[in-house]
């Protein structure tokens, strides 16, 4: 891969958009965009299929560690007659110059470094969400970005609905009055991912090196490699990082927040099953921000014990709030708003409709990517990467309170949030949820995690009791040569 001195880079800078730097291609307005997808297995393939239909724009590499997926979505480029490369190293299209931007779907422990590579090679990058895997590099995320000067959208598709941002505009002209909580929800089935003996097998079809990556090549220890790798802390960041990073960036969006808050907490665990997930698959996270808090609801299971055996009703019998299973509650002194990237209503105090808001723009959020790689505008993008970075890392540091809690009972519980408006009423909604799942609690107790203080300027925890073990959990350890840099 071509590098440049710091000098030459701020030369290039300098003279501004007539300066190219020696592996960029200057785009005209009528040229095609090329770009390649990484990480096709699902929302990849989706991702090939709205890049496809984005006019000027050409999907023109595949890359993915398993074969096996490579060729069934080769197989459907050949049945078009559309000329594609699949490619299974992802180093060889930072190498390409004949790509332009690279759309990245791969499990979230490579997005920060595939990013961060895609920027030194001169590359525009669609990374989806979590922006990140860990609070540390996120923050190289935007350092990269902002160095290479380059286009990088989030994929927090909610940011490109237009319903939510009228909302939105609707609560900050003070219609309702000021905020008191907002309030954000994940309630979505996840069963169980069931329990191994020992070593699984890796197919065949997978170079296990390229997939792991930055991670620790371990054996697996789970059914299935795919998917199943949220649940694995080495991988994934569990739900409030995976579904719930979508209504975690709507909420500090609401609260019009840019940095991280003073203090985080996380109430949960990994109720209703044994197996090998390692993540909370029931969690509330409580975000101290001033002067209205954020609190972050989880759920997994279904709305009672008796519905749990029963699949057509795991899906619909699932606990919600104001009628929302996924979305967000916007809690103000003269009503509320309940919904989610794709609209929803405002209430009075009485649970009386006031208004609604509609329309469309979500499935645009790609299209919105390509209008700012066309225009070098990144005050263009929906979701920049500093916004990817920050919804992020709210759901990191709640999973780190989490991973440094210990079990409790709910005396101690509510006394540690007895000053946080809204929570308690949090809290009681979490104990209802986990008495109607029938949970032992003698067997899965409750983790309380510790109040965590964090310095939001340094993006650093402090204090005395747990500020060195919180702070080790920040950054990821990397394997050679998958290393996210100090400098990028």
């Amino acid at each position: 891969m071509k590098t440049i001195s710091r000098r030459r880079f701020i030369k290039a800078s300098a003279a501004g958009i007539t300066a190219v730097l020696p592996w960029q291609r200057v785009l005209g307005a009528n040229e095609d965009i090329r770009v390649a997808i990484v990480g096709i297995r699902g929302k990849g393939s989706h991702h090939i299929s709205m890049f496809r239909d984005i006019p000027g724009v050409r999907v023109t590499a595949l890359c993915d560690a398993d074969t096996e997926i490579l060729d069934r979505e080769q197989k459907k480029f050949d049945e078009r007659s559309e000329k594609v490369r699949s490619i299974v190293d992802v180093r060889k299209i930072l190498d390409d110059k004949n790509i332009d931007a690279i759309v990245t779907a791969t499990p979230n422990h490579w997005h920060a470094l595939l990013t961060i590579w895609a920027c030194q090679a001169g590359k525009d990058v669609y990374v989806e969400k979590p922006a990140s895997h860990s609070i540390w590099e996120g923050r190289k995320m935007v350092e990269a970005v902002e160095k290479y000067n380059r286009i990088a959208q989030v994929g927090m598709h909610s940011r490109s609905g237009e319903a939510i941002r009228q909302a939105l505009e609707y609560i900050r002209q003070g219609n309702l009055g000021a905020i008191k909580v907002v309030r954000g929800f994940c309630t979505k089935p996840r069963r169980s991912i069931g329990k191994v003996c020992g070593p699984q097998p890796i197919p065949g079809t997978v170079d296990y090196d390229l997939w792991s990556g930055p991670a620790a090549l371990k054996p697996l220890m789970r059914k299935r490699l795919h998917y199943d790798w949220h649940w694995v802390w080495d991988t994934g960041n569990g739900d409030i990082a995976n579904q719930g990073v979508h209504e975690m960036d709507l909420c500090r969006w609401a609260l019009g927040q840019n940095q991280l808050p003073p203090r985080v907490m996380s109430i949960g665990g990994r109720f209703g099953y044994d197996d090998d997930g390692e993540t909370a698959n029931t969690q509330m996270a409580v975000f101290d921000y001033k002067p209205a808090p954020l609190i972050f609801e989880v759920r997994g299971l279904p709305t009672a014990r008796r519905h749990r055996d029963d699949p057509k009703a795991w899906g619909s019998n699932m606990s919600h709030y104001k009628g929302i299973r996924i979305g967000i509650a916007i809690e103000c002194e003269n009503g509320y708003y309940a919904g989610g990237g794709g609209g929803g209503w405002v209430y009075d105090n009485d649970g009386k409709k006031i208004r609604q808001f509609t329309g469309e723009g979500c499935d645009r959020h790609q299209a919105n990517f390509i209008a700012a790689v066309r225009s070098r505008k990144t005050t263009d993008l929906n979701a920049p990467v500093i916004d990817g970075h920050l919804s992020a890392a709210l759901c990191h540091m709640a999973n780190i309170s989490h991973r440094l809690g210990t079990s409790s009972v709910p005396k101690q519980i509510r006394g540690a949030i007895k000053d946080i408006c809204g929570a308690a009423d949090s809290y009681e909604r979490f104990q209802d949820h986990i008495f109607a799942n029938e949970i032992n609690l003698e067997k899965t107790p409750v983790i309380a995690g510790p109040w965590l203080d964090f310095d939001a300027s340094s993006e650093r925890f402090t204090g005395e009791s747990f500020a060195k073990w919180a702070n080790a959990m920040i950054k990821d350890p990397y394997r050679e040569p998958f290393v996210v840099p100090e400098k990028v």
